[in-house]
């Protein structure tokens, strides 16, 4: 089985990254972490490292791998990100998506929308959210 596990530093999303790492373990499977951004950088490479020290805590090795030049100038720029984890969970053939998701309300999903929301609600893939 392979799992994905796209973070952006959040709590949410680390606490999502322990999820999967203890969820693989379990079950003898893969496990693949990105980050999407628009522009690489000191504070890319500190979530780089946050993701390697959550990785190796669990016992696991791994590495983060950033995806730049996503297109995030729209409004809805999560359901963006969402789309492109669903181009990778395509193109990689991913068996399970486990992904945090941000408690922003209704007027925050209606602005922004959630790219754990646009994941899910494809139904192309299994998806774990961890809040």
């Amino acid at each position: 089985m392979r799992v994905l596990v796209p973070v952006d530093g959040s709590e949410c999303s680390m606490r999502a990254l322990g999820f999967a790492a203890d969820f693989v373990c379990r079950f003898d499977a893969t496990l693949d972490v990105v980050h999407f951004t628009d522009s690489p950088g000191a504070d890319t490479e500190r979530l780089a490292e946050q993701v390697s020290n959550v990785l190796e805590s669990e016992g696991l090795d791994g590495e983060t791998e950033i995806i730049g030049d996503v297109r995030l100038s729209n409004l809805k720029a999560s359901d963006q990100v969402g789309k492109d984890i669903l181009g990778l969970v395509k193109e990689r053939d991913y068996d399970h998506v486990v992904m945090g998701h941000h408690g922003t309300g209704r007027i925050g999903k209606l602005l922004l929308g959630s790219a754990a929301n646009t994941v899910s609600k494809s139904g192309t893939v299994p998806t774990t959210i961890v809040p």
